[in-house]
C-alpha cells in the first residue's frame, strides 16, 4: 500500500492536468522549474493512515537540488485526505 500511495502522489506532481484539484499547483511548479521532476528519495515510512516520505526536484537522472518531506494521510478508500509538505533543502 505505501509505494502504491508514494507512486501515485509523485506522479501527479509529474503531470500538468489542469482539471485536477491540484492541476493548477502542479502546473506553477512546472513553470517554475521546466524539465525537471519529481522522485522518490530512500524509502517511504507508514504507519496506519499515515504515509512519510522525502522527495527530490531536478532534472532527470542528476542529483535534485531541491529537497522535501511530506507527510500524507489517506481515507479509508485509500485516497489522499491531508498532506503536511516541509521543503529541507532549496538553493539559495
Amino acid at each position: 500500500m505505501t509505494n502504491d500511495i508514494v507512486s501515485a502522489y509523485l506522479s501527479t506532481w509529474n503531470a500538468v492536468d489542469p482539471h485536477t484539484p491540484i492541476g493548477a499547483v502542479v502546473a506553477g511548479v512546472h513553470e517554475q522549474f521546466p524539465g525537471f521532476e519529481f522522485t522518490l528519495v530512500g524509502e517511504p515510512d507508514a504507519h496506519h493512515d499515515q504515509v512519510r516520505f522525502q522527495w527530490g526536484l531536478g532534472p532527470a537522472g542528476t542529483e535534485p537540488p531541491v529537497i522535501g518531506f511530506d507527510v500524507v494521510t489517506v481515507d479509508a478508500d485509500r485516497r489522499i485526505a491531508t498532506v503536511a509538505g516541509f521543503l529541507d533543502r532549496v538553493p539559495a
